[in-house]
């Protein structure tokens, strides 16, 4: 073989390699913003993670709302008054001791006041009918669209299905169960971690 013909060899051995290794370089380049395309973004990371809400300034009877995975969940601190009325509206309820599956109640909530600390109530304010959102009718006694003995609650305007002060579903009503319940625990006396609890 000339020495000619072993010179174009030598060049398009380069040349390949060459190609090789730009078009092996562009394939990376390419292929890693789209393999990091499959993580999820940083609003999606923070639509899924924990909240925290500080309840040092909530005063008795008085109700914050905040924003947890898109949904609107509720802390009510309640009066002794709400308290006591757990007691009196049982009979009345669908599902008092939170028994049925569909929105597990987590085991921490499975009580009268369904809650960790018996003040303060953490539900989603989501109802389980068509995922209308309740309104707060906190106070007791006779008001539009409820009965005269109300004692006190959420009424979900959509359809008529109302809850009491531990988000519990009045039987006979469209709203198959009671609020939901999230995972949530106190990182400190005046702090909740919504999104998260010690069995998670």
């Amino acid at each position: 073989m000339s020495d000619t013909s072993q010179t174009i060899d030598s060049s398009r051995r380069i040349w390949l390699m060459t190609s090789c290794a730009v078009g092996g370089a562009g394939a990376a380049a390419v292929a890693v913003p789209f393999v990091s395309s499959f993580e999820p973004s940083e609003r999606a990371k923070a639509a899924g993670a924990s909240v925290e809400v500080d309840i040092s300034d909530l005063a008795p009877g008085e109700k914050r709302t905040l924003e947890w995975r898109g949904k609107p969940v509720w802390v009510l601190r309640r009066t002794p008054e709400m308290l006591a009325s757990l007691a009196k509206d049982e009979d009345e309820l669908a599902d008092p001791e939170s028994k049925r599956t569909a929105y597990p109640t987590p085991a921490y909530a499975r009580n009268r006041h369904r809650s960790i600390k018996p003040e303060y109530l953490v539900v989603i304010g989501i109802c389980s009918h068509l995922g209308c959102s309740p309104v707060d009718r906190l106070k007791a006694g006779a008001q539009p669209s409820l009965p005269d003995d109300w004692p006190g609650g959420f009424l979900c305007p959509c359809h008529g299905s109302t809850f009491d002060l531990a988000g519990r579903v009045f039987a006979n009503k469209p709203a198959p169960d009671n609020l939901e319940v999230p995972p949530h625990m106190y990182v400190s006396d005046n702090v909740i971690l919504i999104g998260e609890d010690k069995q998670a």
